[in-house]
């Protein structure tokens, strides 16, 4: 392990954790590279946040081993937490202090006393633009706001990796966008970042490089475009408001013999879609062979699946969603297979 140090700023083999009968972690490896935003996904439950807490000593394996800025997660533990700074679900902000006194606490807990814990909360209050705001208690601030704060405090020590478990939960568009340029930022001022997140856009943006955890194990591992191309295109049409049930399936049975793939109706936005493997099928094709079935047709597409489609295809994930829950666009409801619109 330790020739790859210098490559890899959190590197872990086979960590093992167990809760009682639960068995969080079972054999979790990662490597994340130096100076990139790592991209930790999975369905919930499948040990993202375990995986954060033992990489960051707050919990101790069972087995395996871990190394984080060169430092072993359980022999190095308080070199391991120098070398660190951690950015947990929900932000970790007094409410009754004010942003800058929050940040003068934070970072006299770190030992940076006096002038210099001064001047560097006042540096990262200007950096996440909350120096209009510092003299305010933190209680008065937006979701955003404590966020950004909660963020600003763990950089106070300038670490070499930082933790963010899912840290724009519940955030607004706009918000959440200003904590993906400040991740953006230390990326490339060569902080690495290790960000768990069940925003899939959040990881198409932002990640170098994404795991998949399924059943605390990295299930697959690769950069979006990698991991999207395992999957195939989307092949997708969208009909007419007036399109009958028997349309519908006539559209799914030309796309089930054009991808060999289940098709996915959805009647609510119109559309019939189908994961297309293989690289052979043109959009051409699916127009001619969709009007030779007599389907009238009002768009069609092949497209590079999400990053949602990815997750749902690669964990199992029962149905189909057309965007995630958390990103930008409105959230689809649950689709029917063409299977279960003929059941129905």
């Amino acid at each position: 392990m330790s020739r790859m140090d210098t490559t890899y700023t959190v590197l872990s083999e086979g960590l093992e954790k167990r809760f009682g009968g639960v068995h969080a972690l079972r054999g979790l490896d990662l490597a994340v590279a130096r100076g990139t935003v790592c991209g930790v996904l999975g369905p919930n439950g499948a040990g993202k946040t375990t995986a954060v807490r033992v990489l960051t000593t707050l919990s101790a394996p069972d087995g395996g081993s871990a190394r984080v800025a060169g430092h072993d997660i359980v022999r190095e533990a308080a070199a391991v937490r120098l070398a660190i700074g951690v950015a947990g679900q929900y932000a970790s902000v007094d409410g009754e202090l004010t942003g800058r006194e929050n940040l003068r606490l934070f970072a006299k807990l770190l030992r940076l006393r006096g002038a210099a814990g001064r001047a560097r909360a006042d540096e990262l209050l200007e950096r996440f633009g909350l120096t209009e705001a510092a003299d305010r208690a933190a209680r008065t601030y937006s979701g955003g706001m404590r966020r950004r704060l909660d963020l600003a405090s763990s950089l106070l020590t300038r670490p070499q990796v930082l933790f963010l478990d899912e840290p724009t939960t519940g955030l607004d568009p706009g918000s959440r966008g200003q904590i993906w340029t400040a991740v953006r930022e230390l990326a490339d001022e060569g902080t690495t970042v290790l960000l768990t997140t069940q925003y899939l856009e959040e990881a198409d943006r932002l990640a170098d490089d994404i795991v998949l955890i399924d059943h605390g194990r990295a299930a697959h591992r690769g950069t979006p475009a990698e991991l999207k191309s395992l999957i195939g295109s989307y092949a997708e049409a969208v009909l007419p408001e007036d399109a009958t049930q028997p349309v519908f399936l006539t559209a799914a049975g030309v796309l089930d013999r054009l991808t060999g793939a289940e098709p996915v109706i959805d009647r609510e936005h119109r559309t019939v879609g189908a994961m297309a493997t293989g690289g052979t099928l043109t959009l051409p094709r699916i127009v001619r062979e969709l009007d030779a079935a007599g389907v009238p047709v009002m768009d069609a597409s092949l497209r590079p699946p999400t990053l949602d489609e990815v997750f749902l295809r690669l964990t199992g994930g029962a149905g189909a969603t057309a965007t995630a829950a958390g990103t930008s666009g409105p959230a689809r409801p649950v689709s029917r297979t063409a299977g279960e619109e003929r059941a129905a």
